[in-house]
């Protein structure tokens, strides 16, 4: 057997062709085999088709299943696989799954007088309709299973499995052991035997460990959505057809080739795996902005996210300046951000909404100690049992300003914007990585910024980008702000850009073409004659230029102390909103709101009254779309809605 991994489930459809029974269907983004019970033998093939140099089992192995479980009744019994000599009835190998346990059975002749041995792991709950993987590890008297990259379940028993088990006239039979009773009713993706070796470490290396891969036929792997062009799928296969009403629903993996039916556009969307790709909409177009809701606040606000927990709701989390009372969490209830949670947070900045698999996370960027005297940015955890945000992880910041969280060739990161450290603007900011084993982040990596405000990490094509917009390095807001790529494992310097005091980068993309905005709050240099106004100034719209590979300038346009920008579409159309906060006079300044006009790049369309606007956000409900915009001056937010034709 050489140690290679030898594929089950590819031996039953050579070259793609379905044997009888067999039917190709995808649920959650994910294809699997369903079997049926009519032609359990069309179900098999000789063990030697594997066995090619050697007709013993092997002594040592691992088994590696992906499988969604349906719900079956209590006393059912159902065979994921069997190993049976052609002219007995016994089991000489094979897997079986019954409510809540797994039996893994082996025939051993010279330990039990030709009686088969069954190895049961009580307590596996399977039948919850979500796909699986099990690592099936065996090593003479030792068995253990590993679900989902968990803990493994060890097992000790008393005979151990042999060390020498003829296949010779024995065949595979997937799903089934030759009879129409207990025939596997679920779904099969892979279903691998890996000689010699505990599989685990090769299994557990991915962020989605419910899929991991090993083997899969290639009927089975990921295809695109819709053919190059006008030719038949290659490998057809059957789903479950879901359209699902109201606000946007998350698009991935599990959703791909689901539908999303928007009332409020009148348009339904197809996800692809990652995106929402229109199918029928009626176009609109953006005609004037109205105060919707005036959201007062627990202080004033020096950010807002907003984000949507699934099956839970829309919430939106300020952060605010004072503690107590801290800062607050705002749910969507009946057409309003009405009050939900409380937390304490020390001159809070921002907040960061992400996932990690199944788990939701918000974490808050301190600028301040606390009252012992700890600084401390805070990682909050969603309980579904308490329906809150609970603390997770404390980890040390240096007035912290940001939070950025991005995935990377399947890890999660978190970073970190330390602004300054007592008097010392120029000091390290922290990409930390997330270890599935110890479930924290640790420290990956740090760069050094000089008074920093701001990540925004982005992708284009394979490659991964990770922005800091540079506020001020003690002496001078005229200071680069600096673009870095992932290469080899970590982000190294990839574009320097002149910037003044940035608060802010936001990438947006119109069509083909990749934007790279800065918001520019202030010119001042302490060695040169101090300009008219330090706060009119140059905020900067950056193209990227594939041909050169760097970012170019696209356009100027005058702000006033910018401090956000936010880019959002309606219908066809591109916008860009920018926070601007103070014109040297007064904190009452207008933010605009630019519309993409080719050519011409981005024109005024709409000027905002706002207060001491630090950061606007942008949203969609099924009533419509918002814009929600935080007040650095006063204990009030505002919700704007867009009003369209």
């Amino acid at each position: 057997t050489d140690l290679r991994p030898l594929d089950i489930l590819s031996e039953v459809v050579p070259a793609g062709r379905l044997a009888r029974g067999m039917r190709v269907f995808q649920v959650q983004g994910v294809r699997g085999f369903q079997l049926a019970a009519s032609h359990p033998r069309a179900l098999g093939f000789p063990a030697s088709r594997l066995f090619i140099h050697c007709d013993r089992f092997p002594e040592e192995f691992s088994i590696i299943v992906t499988l969604r479980v349906l719900s079956i009744p209590i006393k059912r019994n159902e065979y994921v696989f069997t190993l049976m000599a052609e002219e007995s009835p016994s089991v000489l190998v094979g897997l079986r799954y019954a409510p809540n346990k797994l039996h893994f059975l082996f025939w051993s002749q010279e330990h039990t007088g030709g009686w088969q041995t069954r190895v049961t792991f009580p307590n596996v709950s399977l039948s919850d309709n979500q796909w699986h993987t099990l690592v099936l590890a065996v090593s003479g008297q030792s068995f253990s299973l590993t679900v989902d990259c968990s803990v493994p379940k060890d097992v000790v028993v008393e005979t151990p499995f042999p060390a020498s088990l003829s296949v010779k006239r024995a065949s595979f039979y997937l799903g089934n052991r030759r009879r129409r009773k207990g025939v596997f009713t679920g779904l099969l993706r892979q279903l691998v035997l890996l000689p010699g070796a505990d599989a685990t470490p090769r299994i557990c290396t991915t962020m989605n460990f419910k899929v991991a891969t090993l083997s899969v036929p290639t009927v089975l792997q990921d295809l695109p959505v819709k053919p190059a062009s006008n030719e038949v799928l290659k490998y057809p296969y059957e789903t479950d057809t879901k359209v699902t009403l109201g606000s946007r629903p998350p698009c991935t993996k599990q959703e791909k080739a689901q539908f999303w039916f928007n009332v409020s556009r009148r348009g339904l969307y197809l996800c692809n795996g990652s995106a929402w790709i229109s199918m029928l909409e009626v176009k609109q177009r953006l005609d004037y902005v109205e105060e919707y809701q005036n959201l007062v606040t627990n202080s004033e606000t020096m950010g807002v996210e907003v984000f949507t927990i699934p099956k839970v709701g829309l919430f939106a989390a300020t952060a605010n300046r004072y503690n107590p009372p801290g800062s607050a969490i705002y749910k969507w209830t009946d057409g309003k951000f009405v009050p939900y949670q409380n937390i304490p947070t020390y001159q809070a900045q921002s907040w960061k909404y992400f996932t990690i698999g199944k788990k939701i996370f918000l974490a808050v960027a301190n600028f301040e100690q606390n009252d012992r005297g700890q600084e401390f940015s805070v990682i909050y955890k969603w309980s579904r049992r308490k329906e809150k945000f609970v603390t997770y992880q404390r980890i040390t910041t240096h007035s912290a300003r940001d939070w950025e969280a991005f995935v990377i060739e399947g890890e999660a990161f978190l970073a970190v914007v330390n602004h300054r450290e007592g008097n010392n603007h120029n000091i390290d900011s922290v990409i930390y990585r997330w270890n599935p084993r110890t479930g924290l982040f640790e420290t990956n990596q740090t760069i050094p910024t000089s008074g920093a405000y701001d990540w925004e990490f982005f992708t284009i094509g394979p490659y991964s980008f990770l922005a800091v917009a540079n506020t001020f390095n003690g002496t001078s807001t005229k200071i680069y702000s600096h673009i870095y790529i992932w290469l080899s494992g970590s982000f190294q310097l990839f574009q320097s850009i002149l910037t003044f005091g940035a608060a802010d980068w936001e990438v947006f993309r119109i069509r083909d073409r990749v934007f790279l905005a800065v918001a520019n709050s202030h010119s001042y240099d302490s060695g040169m004659p101090a300009p008219s106004n330090f706060y009119a100034i140059n905020s900067s719209i950056y193209e990227l230029n594939i041909t050169a590979q760097m970012f170019v300038k696209f356009q100027d346009l005058l702000t006033y102390s910018a401090l956000d920008w936010e880019f959002f579409s309606v219908g066809d159309d591109s916008f860009l909103v920018v926070a601007n906060s103070f014109d040297g006079f007064t904190f009452s300044v207008n933010s605009i709101i630019y519309r993409w006009q080719g050519y011409e790049g981005f024109v005024e369309a709409h000027h905002l009254p706002t207060v001491g606007c630090r950061d606007w956000e942008a949203f969609h409900t099924a009533e419509g779309s918002y814009l929600l915009y935080s007040s650095a001056k006063e204990p009030l937010s505002k919700v704007l809605k867009l009003k369209t034709i």
